[in-house]
């Protein structure tokens, strides 16, 4: 057994999303957002290597003395699977470990809007999961496909860095390839998929130009794209998608955005009202007539009135999902105070008033 698998062994037992291994302090547990140190000495430069050399295999190791970080998935005897990423840093190495359950969560378990269910009855077009790193993107993505999965009979092929929920095929056939191991980029990963006879694309990261080209190609020539974006909103999605490409290519970028994306699914990780764990709270776009003006118009500041007022279609800004989770007591108002945009209808609710002026100096 890898050294490392007590830490991942600890981990797991408390249900923390992520372990973190750094030199210099001693390793820490992510739990419901917070970071917490273990008892345990501070890790050395030497000690950390070591451990971490057990679990790379001879390429990974070679990659990473080669200065290059790592990200892969690891299966530890102990703790179950692992997303890992290891780095250097200025006082050495480190890593981190993102704990992925072993059943692949469904969109009910994760109590997301029953619009997104309806969205995968859709048969061409793109759907694009945004947020922060962190903020739960992989994890809806994998209950997206699991419902493809188990109610439709389709060809879905994913492109992942690294894989990380394990797909069985169930009614579709169910294709997990990851970057760097099957394919070298994810745009030749879409390339290839489309002489593949897919029905679904996952690409798990759209990180460059050409591979939102050649997602963006998928999309329009009879197949449906699921993809992720860095974004924190549906505008902001919208404008890094335009800004990717070239101003020569924006006019043709902005006609595809109004006539073939589906959907923008924004989220963010709020905690609980108990405190022990941390929820999905979406922001949702869907692509109407209206949004689609505005996009091809250079009007997508006014895009969150549409969301705004397109309650009956499934959309919602962030705010009014974050005021309907305190309302049903599913989150914590503080929580809910801190990741609001308007935050007057929130204060309210606060239980602890003195965060008002330490956001409003940090906004400042």
């Amino acid at each position: 057994m890898a050294r490392v698998d007590a830490f991942l062994k600890l981990g797991s037992a408390q249900g923390c999303s992520d372990i973190h291994l750094a030199v210099g302090v001693p390793p820490m547990l992510r739990m419901s957002g917070e970071l917490m140190p273990i008892r345990f000495r501070d890790l050395t430069d030497a000690e950390l290597s070591g451990y971490l050399a057990e679990i790379m295999t001879k390429t990974q190791a070679e990659l990473f003395n080669s200065g290059k970080d790592l990200d892969f998935s690891y299966v530890s005897e102990e703790g179950g699977r692992f997303r890992v990423n290891i780095f250097r840093k200025e006082t050495g190495i480190g890593a981190v470990f993102r704990t992925i359950p072993e059943t692949v969560p469904t969109l009910e378990s994760l109590n997301l809007p029953p619009v997104i269910g309806k969205l995968l009855d859709q048969h061409q077009g793109m759907i694009l999961v945004t947020g922060a790193t962190g903020s739960g993107k992989s994890t809806t993505l994998a209950a997206m496909i699991n419902e493809l999965n188990r109610t439709r009979a389709l060809n879905i092929i994913s492109l992942e860095d690294p894989i990380e929920f394990i797909h069985h095929s169930q009614k579709s056939q169910v294709i997990q390839r990851e970057y760097g191991t099957h394919v070298p980029s994810f745009a030749e990963g879409v390339r290839a998929a489309m002489r593949e006879d897919p029905d679904v694309i996952l690409v798990g990261e759209m990180r460059d130009a050409e591979t939102i080209r050649m997602a963006m190609t998928a999309a329009e020539t009879g197949h449906l794209v699921l993809g992720t974006l860095h974004t924190n909103s549906a505008v902001k999605t919208i404008d890094r998608m335009v800004d990717a490409l070239p101003i020569e290519e924006r006019e043709q970028t902005k006609g595809f955005l109004s006539q073939s994306l589906l959907a923008v699914i924004t989220q963010t990780l709020v905690r609980r009202l108990d405190s022990r764990a941390r929820r999905a709270i979406c922001e949702i776009m869907i692509m109407n007539r209206a949004i689609g003006k505005l996009i091809q118009t250079d009007q997508t500041h006014q895009i969150p009135s549409q969301l705004q007022t397109g309650k009956d279609s499934g959309m919602q800004l962030l705010d009014q999902a974050l005021l309907e989770a305190v309302r049903l007591k599913e989150i914590d108002p503080d929580e809910a105070y801190r990741y609001a945009a308007d935050k007057k209808p929130f204060q309210r609710l606060v239980s602890n008033p003195e965060q008002f002026a330490k956001l409003d100096i940090t906004a400042a």
